[in-house]
């Protein structure tokens, strides 16, 4: 059997040092071919010599000369989009709205993409909708509720007609059951210790402020066609159920394992076949208990706002995106408090302008014009 030409775009991150352990565990049936991350070099060359890709890329111009010295049988190239021309499948697990170019490509590429990247998604909703259309394209879902909804949907012949709901599981994050006001003064350290997933620090904040499934539910939408309305959030601490769909005769199919990212992974590199390492295997005499409780959407205020944005439509779920990802970045330097996090995204949602949403570069600009506003937002805070 021909091994499946893999790449992984983000590959220094959680999503793309996990992706290679499935790989390291199913030699046979994998080929990494090309690898890229931003600027963290160091990784990528360790990471090309053990698995050495034919293309690596290096997106910053500082650090390509010695990727270049360092991997002399890789092509090494700029551009992380460029690995989709060599590869059966990508990986794109790169942070934040830097990835649409990856994703943009490989679907227009009529590759399977494998989508860590929920921002480009969210994003630019109304431009990579239409690229799945194109021959060969395939977009399976990497995030491990999107992966459950995307398996349980498997049980069902019709699902667009007899789909009632799909409810997206939450682990609630490291402030599950706190208040508003203990969270007033929280330590940055707090917000990113994750109690059940080992992640990156931008999706485990987004986490701590149950934006992460604020976005879950935006891509929901995208992804199944599944109306708002029809989309809910459960919190279930322990992580094991990752997604439930209710179909209209009252079942309801559940996807669980234990949490391990590398499972919705390898199911997104083989589908529809899946792989034999078993990822995530539950051990149900130890399991104990299973707890799910309704949201508070009082105290983590991104929730109501993602929605909010998703029925909004058009380019609103891009101006969210881009204004929690520079919110983000500025708690995480120490120039927000935690719960001004929410204060930015909601400041930045009431001063939305909608706009053209048919191209990538309708996109880039609401992402553009929501970035300046949240710095402009922020900026005044500082001074206030």
């Amino acid at each position: 059997m021909t091994a499946i030409r893999v790449a992984i775009a983000g590959s220094s991150g959680s999503i793309g040092t996990q992706t290679l352990d499935v790989v390291r565990a199913e030699r046979d049936s994998y080929e990494v071919v090309a690898l890229g991350v931003g600027s963290s070099v160091d990784v990528l060359i360790r990471q090309a010599l053990e698995f050495r890709p034919k293309v690596v890329a290096v997106a910053d111009p500082a650090q390509r000369a010695r990727a270049q010295q360092a991997l002399p049988f890789a092509e090494v190239v700029a551009d992380l989009a460029d690995l989709a021309d060599v590869a059966d499948v990508v990986v794109n697990a790169v942070v934040g709205f830097a990835g649409l170019p990856v994703t943009v490509r490989t679907l227009i590429a009529g590759k399977r993409l494998a989508l860590a990247n929920k921002e480009s998604l969210i994003a630019a909703g109304p431009v990579v909708q239409p690229l799945r259309s194109v021959p060969g394209a395939e977009l399976v879902p990497v995030d491990s509720e999107h992966c459950a909804v995307h398996q349980c949907l498997r049980s069902s012949v019709a699902s667009d007609r007899e789909v009632s709901r799909v409810v997206l599981t939450a682990s609630g994050g490291p402030f599950r059951g706190r208040s508003a006001a203990s969270l007033a003064s929280v330590e940055i350290a707090e917000a990113l210790s994750h109690p059940t997933w080992k992640m990156g620090p931008k999706i485990t904040i987004d986490s701590s402020t149950l934006m992460n499934k604020g976005l879950e539910v935006i891509e929901a939408h995208e992804l199944f066609g599944t109306p708002f309305d029809q989309i809910e959030v459960v919190v279930h601490p322990q992580s094991v159920v990752h997604s439930m769909v209710e179909f209209t005769d009252g079942c309801t199919m559940a996807q669980l394992s234990m949490p391990d990212m590398r499972l919705p992974i390898g199911y997104a590199l083989a589908y529809p076949a899946r792989i034999g390492t078993p990822f995530g295997r539950i051990d149900w005499a130890c399991l104990g208990r299973l707890d799910f409780e309704q949201p508070d959407t009082v105290t983590f205020r991104c929730l109501p706002l993602a929605y909010a944005a998703g029925r909004a439509g058009g380019t609103a779920p891009a101006w969210l995106s881009a204004a929690n990802e520079v919110a983000v970045e500025a708690f995480l330097a120490g120039r927000l408090r935690w719960p001004q996090i929410a204060d930015v995204c909601d400041e930045v949602l009431q001063r939305y302008e909608p706009g053209a949403d048919t191209t990538v570069d309708d996109i880039i600009a609401a992402d553009a014009r929501a970035r300046s506003i949240a710095a402009e937002v922020i900026t005044i805070r500082e001074a206030s």
